[in-house]
């Protein structure tokens, strides 16, 4: 059994695994990117160093993430060349893990974004994977990432 981080997008279920989590906290006051590109969050302070900070919503949607009491920052370890890095995720409905075994999952026969991963039928509906490795695409991690190490 994995476990694994729920939170929501549109009303839909997605997972995380807990193992690329560093840490969940309530949604900062983010520095905002002028210019930075669509579903750029901005970027959090997290014990005194920058992190850039996307929203799950905006990406998967168009749409930011509803300011709710429940909306997390949700930091992960992001897998790099010099050794990984903290990304921020803006994501609705962040509070809760569940276990489910890595055999439920299957694929969806669609071609989407490439950060979606497999689903499995969790708690009746279907909730889909998030693959942390595939979700920015070189472009953006180049901005993302650099926009952060420049000095203030």
């Amino acid at each position: 059994m994995t476990l694994f981080l729920q939170f929501e997008i549109g009303g839909h279920r997605y997972l995380i695994e807990a193992r690329s989590v560093a840490a969940v906290l309530p949604l900062p006051g983010l520095k905002a990117l002028p210019g930075a590109p669509a579903g750029v969050a901005g970027v959090a302070n997290y014990q005194g160093k920058p992190v850039p900070v996307i929203d799950l919503s905006d990406v998967a949607t168009g749409r930011a993430a509803a300011d709710r009491l429940s909306t997390r920052l949700v930091l992960v370890r992001y897998p790099a060349k010099e050794g990984g890095r903290l990304l921020g995720l803006v994501a609705e409905r962040a509070t809760s893990v569940t276990r489910l075994d890595e055999k439920t999952f299957a694929s969806t026969g669609v071609e989407a974004a490439p950060w979606l991963g497999r689903v499995t039928p969790a708690a009746g509906a279907l909730a889909q994977r998030v693959e942390i490795e595939a979700l920015l695409p070189p472009d953006l991690r180049a901005v993302l990432f650099q926009a952060v190490e420049e000095p203030a």
